[in-house]
């Protein structure tokens, strides 16, 4: 059991890295919103990233992060680099969505969620105290876990 209890630092960077952009953006509807990409299209004639990829997001993911890894007794950098590289493995599956054409907003199994906690679990595996086998874990229930919420999202609609 004190396994799994080692992996809830993590597992809480995760979900704050997810959530907190998706909260600001609920609250504060189209203010603060400037996309990162500044939109900027790819020679392909799509997005960049897409309207949904803002600064605000990036900033609210990287402070909260900072915030939730100071509740949890490890560093606010630890935290803040944490929801940094989780918005870049964000930005990554946005990037390979756009070229494959995918609408923005559609929900792509694995693609939505495997780089943004791959790159962040890979990258900090040893200051969060991470084998493979942990990474692997908490790959698996963070990507079931959004699957499971945006399927009760979609049956609420």
């Amino acid at each position: 059991m004190a396994g799994i209890a080692a992996l809830l630092p993590a597992l809480l960077l995760l979900i704050t890295a997810n959530t907190v952009p998706w909260l600001l953006g609920r609250a504060l509807g189209s203010r603060g919103a400037a996309p990162l990409d500044l939109g900027a299209r790819c020679p392909d004639g799509e997005r960049l990233f897409g309207a949904h990829k803002t600064w605000r997001g990036l900033a609210g993911a990287v402070a909260g992060c900072g915030a939730c890894a100071a509740l949890l007794g490890l560093a606010p950098a630890l935290g803040a680099a944490f929801g940094a590289l989780a918005m870049a493995g964000d930005l990554l599956s946005s990037f390979i969505k756009r070229r494959l054409r995918f609408a923005p907003g559609r929900e792509t199994p694995g693609l939505d969620q495997l780089p943004e906690c791959l790159v962040p679990l890979v990258a900090l595996a040893r200051p969060l105290g991470l084998g493979l086998g942990g990474v692997g874990l908490l790959a698996a229930i963070f990507t079931l876990g959004h699957a499971a919420l945006a399927g009760a999202r979609r049956h609420r609609g």
